[in-house]
């Protein structure tokens, strides 16, 4: 009797969490309040390129004034996307900008063997990222705080090619060889920085990333699809025959609805080194898992990025998903591989898609979200 008393009683304790959660706005700033995210929240029955831009901006602000950090999944995710859909949405803010140049402050001013630990060399490599996405669709030129960031990346950079990472939260922290993509894809993306990349230290951090990429094998599929998008960047990272391969792989992934599931691209334990494997494998749809927004964006950009026509069918299909999917609220639901009381990957799920339709010119040009 004690122990179904005891069950029923941790099984209330862990609902009552859960409500107290969906209570909380997923963004919260002053007057920003960004509900939380929910599997329920209906979708709307037109997309609207307006309120999907309104969430980018009030998360992105309300993340860095709240939380006066560079996460993967919120900020890193605006700086990383966001640049990128000038020709659409305008230029970003330039107090994102300055948030990213302000911490790439702090974190110079911190020892390299810290810098090295936790969660930091991911903002590094994320603030780089971010620094040079700005550079190449804001102002069309290097600028020197994007040449600090990549130098101070590479200073924390290991022997082996990578960075540290806690492995933990996927899909972003959940292992350093997504550190190694994002860093490859920031030095390839970073205005003319390739070419001015001759110092003996920087030569060498190069080097040493690409033959990592080069021969350390993908955790998984998920990996498989980074890897081809910073090839998009590092042109000789693969051959054309490999991008091909991983072309193919991508749509044999895409669900019969049009999109794609981001958990068909890994087993639970290779998210994390396997720490999600328990929560994953107990979801009620493990076998079946939904498509999803940030997948589904995140497919898109990478497969168009590699050269598939915008006109294929196959990605017709995934644009009419992303079209006939968006939730009322603005965003795209994708449910958390890391917890059910908050689902921060509903931002990357939302800022993905964007640019997936504006990829496949799905969007209008100078729209300014006025609709």
């Amino acid at each position: 009797m004690r122990t179904k008393v005891s069950l029923f009683a941790a099984i209330v304790i862990v609902l009552a969490s859960q409500l107290q959660a969906a209570d909380k706005p997923q963004y919260e700033f002053e007057a920003v309040k960004v509900p939380a995210a929910r599997a329920d929240e209906p979708v709307r029955e037109t997309f609207s390129l307006k309120l999907a831009a309104e969430h980018l901006e009030q998360g992105n602000l309300a993340w860095s004034n709240s939380r006066k950090c560079v996460s993967c999944h919120t900020n890193g995710t605006y700086m990383s996307i966001r640049p990128a859909l000038t020709p659409v949405l305008g230029p970003p803010p330039a107090a994102a900008r300055e948030f990213f140049v302000s911490t790439l402050k702090t974190l110079k001013g911190t020892p390299v063997e810290t810098l090295r630990t936790s969660t930091r060399p991911a903002q590094v490599i994320y603030v780089a990222a971010g620094l040079a996405e700005w550079d190449a669709h804001v102002t069309k030129q290097l600028s020197p705080e994007t040449e600090e960031a990549l130098a101070l990346m590479f200073d924390i950079q290991l022997e082996s090619g990578t960075w540290g990472s806690l492995d933990c939260w996927p899909p972003f922290e959940s292992d350093a060889y997504h550190e190694a993509t994002v860093a490859a894809m920031a030095i390839g993306t970073a205005p003319g920085w390739l070419a001015k990349a001759t110092d003996g230290k920087l030569k060498t951090g190069v080097a040493r990333l690409k033959s990592y990429l080069a021969t350390q094998t993908p955790l998984h599929d998920y990996s498989r699809v980074l890897l081809l998008w910073a090839s998009t960047r590092l042109p000789d990272l693969l051959t054309d025959v490999q991008k091909q391969e991983l072309v193919t792989l991508i749509f044999q992934h895409q669900r019969e609805d049009g999109g794609w599931s981001v958990r068909t691209f890994a087993a639970p334990e290779s998210w994390g080194g396997g720490n999600r494997a328990k929560k994953l494998r107990e979801e009620p749809d493990f076998a079946t898992p939904a498509s999803d927004g940030h997948q589904t964006g995140l497919s898109l950009i990478v497969l168009r990025s590699a050269g598939v026509d915008a006109k294929d069918p196959r990605m017709q299909k995934g644009v009419q998903w992303l079209l006939t999917h968006q939730r009322e609220s603005g965003r795209w639901w994708t449910r958390s591989l890391n917890t059910d009381s908050w689902h921060f990957i509903t931002y990357s799920g939302t800022s993905y898609p964007l640019l997936a339709l504006s990829l496949c010119d799905a969007l209008p040009a100078n729209a300014a979200a006025s609709k």
